[in-house]
């Protein structure tokens, strides 16, 4: 009698919990958005045992179901179970990377085996393989619709590639390395947060930053201030407090400093050093890959992409790996040139390519880049992209004001078409601070799906960023990169704002990696138009339209620079395949492994890969193992579709926005290929993308 009493007063405690728990509760919030103001973080660990716990039930119930085994009691269901798990994730994880603390990293360390255990319980569950294998097996006989068809094929692709088919033991082991493998990647993470907000640089000489514009020279003084050194600037790691000083910064040893701190993170031989991380992710990559039944970690994992291969990749990279490499070697030369007429006798060095090449644009095209950020106001530029989404697709963006929201930095936009129906709800947060991991990014909150009743659930998208923090003088002024970046992940979130599948599988920004930068890429060239940036582009403090000279010196300047951005891009693709074209899973040092893979691509020692080993989010946290080439096999599909405008003679042609908006409401519900193909009509051609950068006529 006292144990069932006791149990009594443990339920009655947890549905309490429960009940209070908001990550648990339907919340009464605008367009059923996640009542962030209320979510504190002793909510998140029961929030993901309830849902890990609901969502095995979920699956327990489909894998028992005796009714006969159909699309719908096993396919569908299996693709609407997890709702609850979602929510929380979506939560969790969009504040973790965004605005997180000791406290989130150590709820991620706690919950990442328990959401990889999960993972492998429904994927390696062999009653629910049959189920699925039953329903692939008979899917030409069962009357399915095209999306439905391709809903089959990737669950059941996604449970082979999951190891569902194989024997006991190896699906045990494969258990240990998938939750080894998420421990290793959330650690790679934090730990590269942690070496970017450990360094910092007082400078209480002024004389030092000779140079450097004073929008800089402010920025870092209020940064030293917020540090408790008001007789000092501050400057970090971090790129918005490092390019400037790159770029302008007069005192080559403070640009190496800066330089070398941002490029040595992850590699200090400290408890946040990256190395052995690195080699243990490998060597279980490769040990997986071969469990799969492949040599290595690249062909398994782009089996399931357009490129399909290693070969293909490797073959494709070296048709602009050997231009871009020339281009940059012309580009060395010019700049070193220019450093004779300072420095007599010395020679270029990657943390002077960034001042020279400031120096020569500035020489050759007459173009500050000081005074472009003048008519980059972030605000404006927003509304500019915003008007851009109008004119192409008939979206209108309303903000939002007391929204519930996780910093009070951020902003909320509804999005509705041209009728007036609800497509989507927009966050958007883009300064630094010191929670927030580097980089910019699109990501979803909830996702778009249509419910068993028909209930079109539109989704909730956030945009994250690092751009300037406004000033005591001046509002947040952007770059031309920062303006490319803000327009590429907007890109991003027209992808999931604009979904139109059924299935949340096959919804939004679910596509293969090598397709999923086409959308945002995209985006980027409207930037650059003169009609465009004109939407955009005012002075900060006068309103005036940026001139028609400066816009013709800014497009002049186009390709000025562009072996060094390709050739930097490049080889840390070239760095992703070998590192994931390994099949050897012995210790090595990725230290030596980096520089025999600079060795064998002939890279120039003038500039330095764009993300060193131990810093390279991409590929050890964000899960673009080996699929950081997809930017550039993008970049091939997003300069051949931007030309069907342009053939037209006008960048924003109805008819053809009306295709690409199609493209971007299929999500994954079809094959990538065959939705580029019905877009353009023609496989995508290089050329266009070797003539935008300047590389042929």
């Amino acid at each position: 009698m006292k144990k069932q009493l006791i149990y009594s007063l443990m339920a009655m405690s947890l549905i309490a919990c429960q009940k209070d728990n908001p990550l648990l509760t339907e919340q009464n919030t605008p367009y059923g958005v996640p009542a962030f103001d209320k979510v504190k973080t002793e909510h998140y660990m029961p929030a993901f045992k309830e849902a890990i716990a609901r969502q095995e039930a979920e699956i327990k119930a489909i894998i028992n179901n005796e009714e006969p085994t159909s699309f719908e009691n096993t396919i569908v269901a299996l693709d609407r179970s997890g709702a609850l798990l979602e929510r929380v994730e979506g939560v969790f994880f969009n504040i973790l990377d965004a605005d997180g603390n000791d406290e989130m990293d150590a709820i991620a360390n706690e919950v990442s085996p328990l959401l990889s255990a999960l993972s492998d319980s429904i994927m390696l569950n062999e009653r629910l393989f049959d189920r699925v294998k039953k329903v692939y097996d008979e899917r030409e006989t069962l009357g399915l619709d095209p999306e439905q068809m391709r809903l089959v094929t990737e669950t059941y692709k996604q449970f082979a590639r999951s190891g569902a088919a194989l024997p006991a033991d190896k699906k045990e082991r494969l258990k240990e390395i998938n939750k080894e493998l998420s421990l290793l990647s959330l650690q790679f993470g934090q730990n590269v947060v942690a070496e970017t907000n450990a360094y910092q640089l007082f400078i209480t000489d002024e004389s030092q930053l000779a140079g450097l514009p004073e929008s800089a020279k402010t920025a870092a003084k209020e940064e030293a201030v917020a540090a408790g050194r008001e007789d000092a600037w501050l400057f970090t790691p971090k790129r918005t407090s490092f390019t400037p000083v790159l770029q302008y910064c007069d005192n080559r040893e403070l640009r190496r400093e800066l330089l070398d701190a941002y490029t040595t993170r992850g590699n200090h031989d400290n408890d946040k050093d990256n190395k052995s991380l690195i080699v243990r992710t490998m060597q279980l990559r490769v040990e997986k890959a071969q469990l799969m039944g492949y040599d290595c970690p690249a062909d398994y994992i782009l089996s399931d992409c357009m490129a399909h291969d290693s070969k293909t990749v490797d073959a494709f990279l070296q048709t602009v790996w050997q231009p871009s490499l020339e281009a940059a070697k012309r580009e060395a030369a010019a700049l070193q040139e220019m450093l004779e007429r300072d420095l007599p006798g010395e020679k270029l060095q990657p943390y002077d390519w960034w001042y020279y090449a400031e120096k020569l644009r500035k020489e050759k095209y007459d173009l500050d880049e000081e005074e472009i950020k003048q008519y980059f106001e972030l605000g404006n530029v927003r509304r500019g992209v915003f008007q851009l989404a109008h004119n192409l697709y008939g979206l209108n963006f309303e903000e939002l004001k007391d929204m519930p929201v996780y910093n009070e930095e951020v902003e909320v936009f509804k999005v509705t078409d041209a009728e007036g129906a609800l497509i989507g709800i927009l966050y958007t947060d883009y300064f630094p601070r010191a929670g927030k991991r580097p980089g910019a990014w699109m990501n979803e909150i909830s996702s778009q799906f249509v419910d068993a009743d028909g209930v079109d659930y539109r989704p909730v998208i956030i945009n994250v960023g690092n751009f300037n923090k406004p000033t005591k003088d001046n509002p947040s002024l952007l770059s031309m990169d920062d303006v490319e970046t803000l327009f590429h992940e907007f890109g991003h979130a027209l992808h999931g704002l604009l979904s139109r599948a059924h299935y949340k599988g096959l919804s939004g920004t679910r596509t293969p990696r090598d397709f999923v930068e086409l959308p945002s890429q995209f985006m980027e060239n409207y930037c650059y138009h003169p009609d465009i940036m004109k939407t955009y582009a005012f002075h900060y403090q006068t309103g005036e339209v940026i001139p028609d000279e400066l816009i013709a010196k800014i497009n002049a300047a186009g390709k000025f620079n562009k072996g060094f951005v390709e050739t930097e891009l490049l080889c840390a693709s070239l760095l992703d395949m070998d590192y994931h074209e390994m099949t050897s899973t012995d210790t090595f040092d990725p230290i030596a492994f980096e520089q025999a893979s600079m060795i064998k691509m002939s890279m120039i020692p003038e500039i330095i890969v764009r993300y060193r080993s131990t810093y390279f989010n991409h590929i050890f946290t964000t899960g673009y193992e080996a699929g950081y080439y997809s930017y550039t096999w993008s970049a091939v599909l997003d300069a051949d579709a931007f030309a069907a405008f342009e053939e037209t003679g006008n960048i924003l042609n109805p008819e053809v926005a009306q295709r690409f908006r199609h493209l971007l409401e299929q999500g994954g519900t079809r094959d990538a290929q065959e939705l580029y193909l019905e877009f353009r009509g023609k496989p995508a051609d290089p050329q266009f993308l070797l003539r935008r950068l300047g590389f042929i006529e």
